[in-house]
């Protein structure tokens, strides 16, 4: 297992809708980040989409990424076979063991049954192209659902990107999670919260902390995943709650970051 960090490690850095920062951060300065951190592993998601840089742009950010001894992660949303198609030669470019995938854009939220249709269609690329497709838990599919997906699909390249705070949203904790989707998994998201009630007692809101301050049990979830077949690599993400500015938001970011790969290499020291 090996520890990275990835563009949802610096959400706000990289720039949210309506929040966007005068110098957003790049692929090229993720990198960095990561080769200042001592992590070996840079996920890029949609957030920091790859599609978007030219065929230069995208040679030059390998040739970074070989240069400072850190492997690229490549990751993408929306199913559409094109969309994929798209993903899978940039993921070779970078020799991407995965392409961690968001099922759902703005636009499409694709049924359980065209999600399976479609990756059935393609998942043979993907397979000759020893690429896998892990499919993110995000809030909409249960995890028997997403578990139901992968088994009907019948595909070697076509898995689960674990994610230990997403399925709150769907009303299922991550014990429960990890216990179902654990065996499909092809990549560990690790993102710490709390749960607390709310200042009138009406009620709970969710928050990120840095890992090791919330109340996900790290060391259990990681011996979990040491003890499967397939190795997993771990990318840190943050959900960082605004300060007053995006400036002291950022910034707080970038220290959590900083307290969690410190945590997080007890567990993890390659």
């Amino acid at each position: 297992m090996k520890l990275g960090i990835g563009s949802y490690t610096y959400t706000w850095a990289v720039g949210v809708p309506g929040h966007l920062p005068a110098n957003p951060l790049t692929a090229s300065a993720l990198l960095s980040k990561a080769a200042g951190l001592g992590v070996r592993v840079v996920q890029i998601a949609d957030n920091l989409p790859l599609h978007c840089m030219s065929a230069r742009g995208l040679s030059a950010l390998a040739r970074r990424a070989h240069a400072l001894g850190v492997s690229i992660e490549v990751g993408t949303r929306g199913i559409a076979p094109e969309n994929l198609l798209t993903y899978l030669r940039i993921a070779r470019q970078f020799e991407s063991p995965i392409l961690r995938v968001v099922v759902d854009t703005t636009e499409h939220h694709p049924s359980e049954e065209e999600i399976v249709s479609t990756l059935r269609g393609i998942a043979g690329e993907f397979e000759r192209a020893y690429v896998c497709l892990a499919i993110e838990n995000h809030d909409r599919f249960k995890a028997a659902a997403l578990a139901r997906i992968v088994r009907r699909v019948r595909s070697r390249a076509v898995g689960i990107c674990l994610d230990t705070a997403n399925s709150l949203g769907a009303l299922e904790g991550p014990e429960a999670v990890t216990r179902i989707l654990l065996p499909m998994a092809m990549n560990l998201h690790l993102k710490d919260f709390i749960v607390r009630r709310v200042s009138h007692q009406m009620g709970f809101a969710v928050e990120g902390r840095p890992a090791g301050q919330g109340q996900l049990d790290i060391p259990w979830l990681l011996e979990r995943a040491r003890n499967r077949r397939r190795d997993l690599n771990a990318i840190l993400e943050l959900w960082t709650p605004p300060e007053g500015d995006l400036q002291r938001t950022i910034a707080k970011e970038a220290e959590w970051a900083t307290q969690s790969i410190a945590y997080l290499r007890r567990f993890i020291p390659s």
